[in-house]
């Protein structure tokens, strides 16, 4: 890695550190409004992960441009990632590999950890597509030659097959990367068929928030209970009416925001609602 990737900044630099995973993968740009509001009361950190060229994209290029990043903060205490998506997922790997470099997680709309959670989220996918959209998805290759404006194409298409009931329709995407959407992807299937993950995050000291909404299909709970055994500080919060975006949703957005800022201003120490942990 000769060079570091670009990071944008918002928020006051004597605040508390915040870093926003953006998911994917291959798709950066769209947590801007999450660190627009996030700003007020932290200083947040939007790293564009690396898009491809030369050498294969691997978690472990992720993690080691991510450590960079966080190897020049000047910062009193440990950051908080917060990871949407693929991002989630960049989030565990990292806090895996550098456990005392990390002050807490949230997992927003988490990624699966395995084949049977993968074949659930298809299921639920496929049950969604209805004809015309499907006819539309089918003609992407004919009417975007070009692969990674196909794949921001699929993303707005299906934007409202992964969501509930959306106020706001607009991800704000710059280019995104194909090629590095597929070697990312396939790398984290490798390492989870072989066994690393999710049983390296065993190492994973710092408390965790996993948000999740109950209309996204990826499935959480079946995505919690595969994490619950390395990570038992784990915290699940799940909304019924909500999708895989949650600051988007009409009827969550504010308690998505709500929640999480209480979750990074308490450090995760007091981040579980009354009920328990999974309420």
């Amino acid at each position: 890695m000769t060079e570091r990737i670009r990071v944008r900044a918002y928020g006051s630099p004597e605040s508390p550190v915040v870093v926003l995973l953006h998911g994917g993968p291959g798709t950066p740009g769209y947590l801007a409004p999450v660190a627009r509001r996030l700003a007020g009361s932290f200083q947040v950190l939007e790293p564009l992960q690396r898009t491809s060229g030369g050498a294969p994209l691997t978690v472990a290029t992720h993690v080691a441009d991510l450590r960079a990043v966080l190897d020049e903060l000047d910062s009193p205490s440990p950051p908080h990632l917060v990871g949407h998506s693929w991002g989630a997922m960049l989030a565990l790997a990292y806090a895996a590999a550098h456990p005392a470099t990390v002050g807490s997680l949230a997992l927003v709309a988490c990624g699966t950890w395995d084949r049977r959670s993968r074949r659930r989220l298809e299921e639920r996918y496929q049950a969604r597509l209805d004809p015309p959209l499907r006819r539309r998805l089918a003609r992407l290759r004919r009417d975007y030659p070009d692969p990674d404006e196909r794949l921001r194409e699929t993303g707005r298409l299906i934007l409202p097959v992964y969501s509930h009931q959306l106020a706001d329709h607009h991800l704000p995407l710059e280019r995104c990367d194909d090629r590095g959407h597929r070697e990312s992807w396939g790398d984290m299937v490798r390492l989870q068929a072989e066994g690393v993950y999710p049983a390296a995050f065993a190492a994973v000291r710092a408390p965790v928030l996993m948000l999740h909404g109950a209309e996204d299909p990826h499935p959480g709970a079946m995505i919690r209970d595969s994490l619950a055994p390395w990570l038992p500080q784990l915290t699940y919060r799940e909304w019924p009416a909500c999708g895989h975006y949650p600051w988007l949703e009409r009827a969550v957005r504010e308690e998505f925001f709500e929640r999480l800022e209480r979750w990074l201003a308490a450090g995760g120490l007091a981040a579980a609602a009354p009920g328990g942990a999974r309420p």
